[in-house]
């Protein structure tokens, strides 16, 4: 089976690659480099400002995380690779058609659109979601969506068919990440990303010997859908309140109920 990545230019994407190159043929990978174009205002200034001050927990177990990937994935795989800052270009399309894959493996890039889809390999085009769809689906980062929404049953991952909606393809596969409640917000993120890593590779091994059809979201619930202009100041802040309770509420019996409640799609 041969495989292209579509990924972002990331530690915890390169970590991505190296783990499916350990089971499976890679024979090219597309990394996509985004540059913010964010307008600076007043307002941002503040909020940062706050942010720095006393929400600094956010950004640094985010950073933490990636650097727990760089020390053990340092190089990506050695394979034809092509770096991008907008994954749709015309010369990632020729790029991966000229390498005839079998299936495309795609993690934190931007929205892949019409022209890129229509590649359409022999096995399919897969997209690792670290959220669990149709539940919460969207941007930023689910698992910081979840904890500012008091909503910690909803930590896990998905792999799914990629379609033209935002995490709307069909699941392929739905998983809940496993806590003890003792962890801090960086090993939070550690953990649902090495659960996602290693759901993804699962799911690709299975792909070379079985057609996985996948299940409609809208028929498992009607979710939600966040949005990275939607994360501002409020919801950073109850992210910090909210994970206070981390230890009481992962222990708790409502929590379990809530989680034995969650539609999933297994593997």
């Amino acid at each position: 089976m041969r495989i292209v990545l579509w990924v972002g230019n990331e530690s915890n994407q390169k970590a991505l690659a190296n783990k499916i190159g350990n089971d499976s043929e890679i024979v090219g990978i597309v990394t996509e480099s985004r540059k913010g174009k964010r307008k600076i205002t007043f307002a941002k200034l503040f909020e940062k400002g706050i942010e720095i001050l006393m929400l600094s927990n956010i950004s640094r177990s985010w950073l933490s995380m990636k650097s727990f990937y760089e020390n053990k994935f340092p190089i990506w795989p050695d394979v034809p690779i092509i770096d991008t800052e907008n994954i749709n270009s015309e010369n990632i399309y020729e790029f991966t058609k000229a390498l005839n894959p079998d299936l495309i493996v795609v993690s934190g890039t931007s929205m892949i659109r019409k022209r890129l889809l229509s590649i359409n390999p022999s096995i399919g085009i897969i997209n690792l979601h670290t959220g669990l769809s149709p539940y919460i689906k969207g941007g930023p980062n689910c698992t910081n969506w979840c904890i500012s929404t008091d909503q910690f049953e909803f930590i896990g991952n998905t792999v799914m068919w990629i379609d033209s909606g935002i995490d709307t393809g069909k699941i392929i596969a739905t998983e809940l990440t496993s806590f003890t409640g003792h962890e801090s917000l960086t090993e939070v993120h550690i953990k649902v990303m090495e659960h996602a890593h290693e759901l993804y590779v699962r799911t690709i091994n299975k792909l070379s010997t079985t057609n996985l059809s996948g299940v409609k979201q809208d028929s498992i619930v009607n979710g939600k859908t966040y949005y990275s202009k939607q994360w501002g100041l409020k919801e950073k802040i109850n992210l910090i309140i909210n994970f206070r309770k981390f230890k009481k509420t992962i222990s708790s019996d409502s929590y379990k109920e809530k989680q034995a409640s969650i539609n999933l799609v297994h593997l």
